[in-house]
């Protein structure tokens, strides 16, 4: 597949983006490049390789979702700069 310079002025147009020619051949240019490694990676065997979870080998240690009684709910309450019916009050940013 070839990308051109007028699908990319028509994509352009369509997005309602000003590009001039000499851009819209840079971005043709580069976009062939992306798909024509899409097309060697395309070819690579994958049959025997398991999914990646992570990138380093190290795992997180996660402690258990439990509940901690030795939270001071009410000595953190008394520090907040907002509270109502144990209810931590934040600024409202959604109008």
């Amino acid at each position: 597949m070839t990308i051109t310079t007028e699908d990319i002025l028509d994509c352009a147009n369509l997005s309602r983006l000003a590009l001039d020619e000499k851009t819209a051949q840079n971005y043709a240019g580069n976009l062939d490049k992306i798909l024509a490694m899409m097309d060697i990676l395309d070819g690579v065997n994958t049959d025997n390789i398991k999914p990646l979870a992570n990138i380093h080998e190290a795992c997180n240690e996660l402690r258990a979702d439990i509940a901690n009684s030795d939270i001071d709910r009410d000595g953190f309450q008394a520090v907040a700069p907002m509270v109502q019916d144990g209810l931590y009050l934040v600024p409202q940013v959604i109008e």
